[in-house]
């Protein structure tokens, strides 16, 4: 497994060293100009600045997460739409260039992954989010913002027809993650990949290797899939590219964020199942608590919200000890 981060595109000393120094090597990133102050990344020279920076510091980058540029259009079926997913093949074709491999995307429209509350308190008073669906039960997006389930089933197989295919010409694996919370509608905003037998529609419809999956653990368990045997599964057909790591207490209309260690979840078996089945793609932590002298903001107006970066050490150092253990106790039964 490669050990991963999500750090910013743009040079920040203190990320960027600290994650050297936990022995994280593959870099993972966002490259939206609004984070870099450049243009989007299907600008080739852009992205190649990005990758270079990564590699002086010591990081291969290896995955773009995100959206890259504003996917609006796309998502919500725009007029627009074509010119977009033009665009959007030319940044497959820059990650080839540059064998950037992996590409983990979305298909959440108008609303990302979103949250209703930033201050729970968690072991020793460390800060977590949650998601309380009865704080947005009542509120609405803009009408102009909001889709049906149909529709969006519709502009994902429009966009997933046209660029899947670039996406394999290119030897690029696009991940699809999940909703995150998994619950339709959301502020009347339409929510498709909310289950199991959603990514199974996707796959039937493209069932090609560019077609994968991010198994980000947290949002399926919250979707009530029992995740030890979905990454089986998934794990023995090859559709799994990309692993998020993280834990919660709940289900999908009530649910907070944990430590990586504090959860309901058997970490220890569900990464024997990874190492079992052989898994050699990234792996990373996802969102982590805010710890000591860290402050999540509100949601929507801040960028780090479970992303501070003392609860990602705390989750890279928990993660590795797991999976060294897993495989000298492997090795003892040779």
């Amino acid at each position: 497994m490669k050990f991963s981060m999500l750090l910013p595109a743009k040079y920040d000393e203190r990320k960027w060293t600290l994650a050297k120094q936990i022995g994280v090597d593959y870099a993972i990133t966002k490259a939206a100009p609004e984070l870099t102050g450049k243009q989007p990344p299907y600008d080739f020279q852009v992205l190649r600045s990005i990758s270079d920076n990564f590699r002086e510091k010591g990081f291969k980058l290896y995955v773009l997460e995100g959206d890259q540029f504003d996917m609006s259009p796309i998502k919500l079926g725009l007029p627009n739409r074509d010119e977009l997913i033009e665009k959007y093949i030319l940044l497959l074709q820059n990650m080839g260039r540059l064998e950037i491999p992996l590409l983990c995307y979305n298909f959440m429209a108008s609303i990302g992954w979103f949250r209703t509350r930033v201050d729970i308190a968690e072991r020793g008073g460390a800060q977590v989010s949650g998601f309380y669906m009865d704080d947005v039960r009542d509120q609405l997006v803009l009408e102009d913002e909001r889709i049906s389930e149909a529709k969006l089933w519709e502009n994902l197989y429009y966009f997933q027809d046209a660029v899947l295919p670039e996406a394999k010409s290119a030897g690029v694996r696009m991940a699809l993650h999940p909703d995150d919370p998994p619950v339709s509608p959301l502020k009347g905003v339409g929510r498709i990949l909310t289950s199991s037998a959603a990514f199974e529609k996707v796959w039937n419809r493209n069932p090609i290797k560019s077609n994968a999956i991010t198994f980000c653990q947290a949002s399926f368990l919250t979707m009530g899939e029992d995740i030890q045997n979905l990454a089986k599964k998934w794990l023995s057909e090859k559709r799994i590219a990309f692993l998020h790591i993280r834990d919660i207490e709940g289900d999908r209309e009530n649910f907070r964020e944990t430590f990586h260690d504090n959860g309901p979840t058997d970490m220890v078996e569900m990464f024997r199942i990874y190492h079992q089945h052989g898994f050699d793609g990234p792996i990373r932590p996802d969102h982590a608590p805010a710890m000591y002298g860290e402050t999540q903001g509100t949601f929507g107006g801040s960028t780090t919200v479970g992303y501070e970066i003392t609860g990602k050490i705390f989750a890279i150092g928990y993660m590795k000890g797991i999976l060294e253990a897993i495989e000298k106790m492997d090795k003892s039964k040779d």
